[in-house]
């Protein structure tokens, strides 16, 4: 794994500290996350997203989602079992887990739901309308210079009737 410097971004780039940060700091936490569980990341509309994580054999008791600025948390807390149980395979993973996604600003959790084992957390990115392009209207016509006749009468014509 490549490890990148991003201190030439610092000296030569104002105002973008907070992406070099946040790319620092997915390059780190990266390589230290757990890949349990699996999950999905698709695009399901131009401003819509969708997670999805396998969590079989989790309730939905058992299952935290939190929004704290623009950090999503899902943790999964299993209750402990009383039952003692003599397994000959154990491959269903049913340890508890914490894992973190970084948003991007203006990206909301809309919905979340479990189905068939399936976490699924649907997400909006709403771009506020004084971010979003906008069209400038051209004027047309003809310019009007000052000192003109027709603007001396129309001063002339206020004057009279103060």
């Amino acid at each position: 794994m490549r490890n990148l410097d991003f201190s030439p971004l610092y000296r030569s780039a104002i105002g973008f500290d907070r992406m070099a940060n946040l790319l620092d700091s997915m390059m780190t936490t990266e390589q230290n996350q757990p890949s349990y569980p699996p999950y999905n990341i698709e695009l399901t509309g131009e401003n819509n997203y969708r997670i999805s994580m396998a969590v079989a054999g989790f309730s939905q008791d058992e299952l935290d989602i939190q929004m704290d600025q623009n950090k999503l948390t899902v943790t999964a807390n299993r209750s402990d079992e009383k039952v003692e149980k003599n397994f000959l395979h154990r491959g269903i993973a049913a340890r508890n887990f914490e894992r973190r996604f970084q948003l991007a600003d203006h990206v909301k959790v809309v919905d979340a739901k479990l189905e068939h084992g399936l976490l699924h957390i649907d997400l909006v990115r709403e771009i506020p309308e004084a971010m979003k392009p906008r069209k400038i209207q051209i004027n047309g016509g003809s310019l009007i210079e000052s000192g003109t006749e027709k603007e001396q009468e129309t001063a002339e014509t206020q004057t009279r009737v103060a």
